[in-house]
């Protein structure tokens, strides 16, 4: 019998007895999937898969995923974008999965959640380790007694849970109490120079992860594991991505550095106890310094460093690096001195990340053409409490490189997301990944990626060809049946001056034909607010605002109140999951093109450009394209489901891309007749 279908009939068969055990029906598309799955793990080759919401890709994956560790013994990593995912399948697929597959593979499959180290209590910090400095910006006596309570909660909860991890605390706390009781990877002084290293949450949950099947895991884990030298993942040769359509900007996360004059003065600080007021006071005049440049330059993205600029970064680098040598190795007050070893890890680590990030600036732009620079630099102005600070920020130009010589280098990858085809094609997102098209990378990856990653590695040269494959198995969904697709062609293309008033009426006539039960989602919070503020004035249905109130508080109330209305930004775009009458009309207020002043894709654009490519396509239009089928993908959760989704922007009917930004969304039934639309939703909620 041949490999393929010998993997699919195996798999085939213990895919119906997961079925079986957890009470569903078997489907197609999760049959062509699981087998393809099977297919890839079995010959190396990876593979992206589009399965539509509804298809039940994760048992698809899950099941020959097992199969392969339990034949192999080797473990399999999954990866999502998400918490709410990894619950899922934390929580409730694989606690139901592993007891059905026991029989069939002869032993009950074993699972773990793998997290960064910074998600776990830290023992040696509680236990008298240092408290990290109070942020300036939010030291006020409200702010200082709240974050006490909830410190001291925590304290008392590390002597009883059991495994230390952020997540299983309920009611969670902020994020700067959670500073207190917990450390990075960098600031963890490592189980040979700790006293609790044989309680060590973190250390507890590695160890489970090593002796496990399927290890859950995130992707900012994964770029981590692709970054670092040490080994984060337990060794492995399969990786399954999950929601992988976010792996590019979350990888892209993680590879962004910073530079602020809190940051040092922060540094500094965490300093003081260890090394000669002297070096204290340098470093923190090369952060006052700095801030001098930054609040004197607007915030833009930066082609080449400012007059001044190379000098200034250039003292920074080198007084953080005296301070850095000025303190020592960790261990340096001997080793019975955890509370000193702890403080001496916390003030390295911060030194190192600002003096490598003062680093990578200096030598960013060593390459004279801006296009063939692996990073891009850009000045930022953030709004906080107090005002406003200016931050310099770098980040890869491309993570393809790395994707390419790391991940997919080292392990068979498995690539699933509802969302995965783009103008009809894989091509636009297996280029950022870093896979060739058409057998080799493309001339755009090519002016992106580089020859080295930023871990090392080299990027294997194009006769290295990686073999991959895309599958789309389709929805179970009857999509022209379920669903119009409304684009408002008459309505004047969107401008810079906000929420116009044929729009506004265009939304009012739309909720009103809708009897509520609509989901906003718009592209910046003022243009949510404002619809909010002016629809309030016009209907009785209530309208519910992002920022009102929690995220989830919100979803919920939407749910369960069926003549409501929701509206809101990115998070709505891909976070909402409202099956059943609830939910009838997604509206969608312009095409999510990025911003014109985002740093990351202006330089991406001039790249491909520079590469004889269309800028504009290959990323304004592949960001929009993603954005719009996730959002439009909020409409049918269920396949009894049924409603509208409604474009707001003329441009999607009239402009010449706006086709290929359609052949993205799923096969809705389309239309431009305004009156057509008005009187199927009337008749879906009357």
């Amino acid at each position: 019998m041949p490999t393929e279908a010998r993997a699919a009939t195996s798999t085939v068969d213990l895919l119906a007895v997961a079925v079986q055990a957890l009470g569903g029906q078997t489907r197609d598309g999760q049959v062509r999937m699981a087998s393809a799955v099977a297919h890839a793990i079995d010959t190396g080759e990876h593979l992206a898969v589009q399965a539509g919401t509804g298809t039940g890709k994760s048992l698809a994956y899950l099941v020959p995923a097992i199969a392969h560790a339990a034949e192999s013994g080797k473990t399999v990593v999954v990866s999502t974008a998400t918490i709410a995912l990894q619950r899922q399948l934390i929580e409730r697929d694989l606690p139901r999965l592993a007891p059905a597959l026991a029989q069939p593979l002869g032993s009950e499959p074993t699972f773990a959640i793998l997290k960064g180290r910074s998600n776990y209590l830290c023992l040696n910090k509680i236990h008298g380790g240092v408290a990290d400095e109070p942020d300036t910006e939010l030291f006020d006596a409200f702010e200082l007694s709240r974050t006490g309570r909830e410190v001291t909660r925590l304290r008392e909860w590390a002597s009883e849970t059991e495994t230390g991890d952020r997540d299983d605390l309920s009611p969670g706390v902020s994020d700067r109490s959670w500073r207190q009781v917990s450390v990075s990877a960098r600031e963890c002084l490592g189980a040979a120079n700790c006293g609790f290293a044989q309680d060590c949450f973190a250390e507890r949950a590695k160890e489970e992860a090593a002796h496990s099947d399927v290890v859950v895991t995130n992707h900012a884990m994964l770029a981590i594991d692709a970054l670092s030298p040490a080994t984060i993942l337990p060794e492995h040769d399969v990786v399954v991505i999950d929601e992988a359509h976010e792996l590019t900007d979350r990888i892209t996360s993680v590879a962004t550095d910073e530079l602020s004059a809190a940051s040092i003065t922060l540094a500094a600080r965490r300093a003081a106890k260890l090394i000669d007021e002297e070096l204290v006071d340098d470093v923190v005049g090369g952060g006052e310094l700095l801030d001098q440049l930054l609040e004197e330059a607007s915030p833009r993205l930066l082609t080449s460093l400012p007059t001044g600029w190379d000098s200034a970064l250039a003292s920074l680098r080198d007084r953080l690096w005296r301070a850095r040598s000025g303190i020592g190795p960790v261990r340096a007050a001997g080793n019975s001195d955890g509370d000193a070893a702890a403080a001496r890890s916390a003030a390295l680590t911060a030194l190192d990340e600002l003096h490598d990030a003062a680093v990578r600036v200096l030598t960013a732009f060593d390459e004279p053409d801006a296009t063939k620079r692996r990073d891009v630099v850009w000045l930022a102005e953030e709004k906080t409490k107090s005002g406003t600070r200016r931050v310099l920020r770098i980040a890869p130009l491309s993570v393809g490189g790395l994707l390419r010589a790391s991940i997919f280098a080292d392990s068979t990858v498995i690539l699933t997301s509802a969302t995965l085809v783009v103008g009809g094609s894989f091509d636009a997102l297996a280029t950022t990944w870093g896979l060739p098209i058409e057998g080799n990378l493309s001339r755009t990856e090519r002016a992106t990626t580089g020859d080295v990653t930023a871990s090392g590695k080299a990027v294997p040269a194009d006769d290295e060809v990686l073999r991959w494959r895309g599958v789309d198995v389709g929805s179970p969904f009857d999509y022209p049946r379920s669903a119009i697709l409304y684009l408002a062609k008459h309505l004047p293309a969107p401008g810079r001056s906000g929420v116009g008033e044929e729009m506004l009426a265009e939304l009012d006539a739309l909720i009103t034909a809708a009897h509520g039960r609509t989901l906003g989602l718009f592209s910046s919070m003022r243009a949510a607010r404002e619809a909010a503020d002016e629809l309030r004035e016009r209907t009785d249905h209530t309208i519910l605002c992002q920022g009102e109130d929690s995220t989830s508080a919100l979803v919920r109330r939407f749910s369960e109140e069926p003549q409501t209305c929701l509206f809101g930004t990115l998070s709505l775009w891909q976070g909402v999951d409202v099956p059943g009458d609830s939910l009838s009309l997604v509206v969608i207020d312009r095409i999510p093109f990025p911003r014109p002043d985002d740093p990351l894709s202006a330089a991406r654009t001039r790249a491909v450009e520079a590469a004889g490519g269309n800028g504009f396509m290959s990323v304004s239009a592949n960001h929009a394209a993603l954005l719009l089928a996730q959002g439009a993908g909020r409409l049918l959760r269920s396949t009894t489901d049924r409603g509208v989704v409604a474009v707001l922007d003329s441009r999607l009917a009239t402009a010449r891309y706006g086709n290929y930004l359609v052949a993205s969304l799923p096969p809705f039934w389309r239309t431009t007749d305004t009156a057509t639309v008005l009187g199927a939703l009337d008749r879906l909620t009357s």
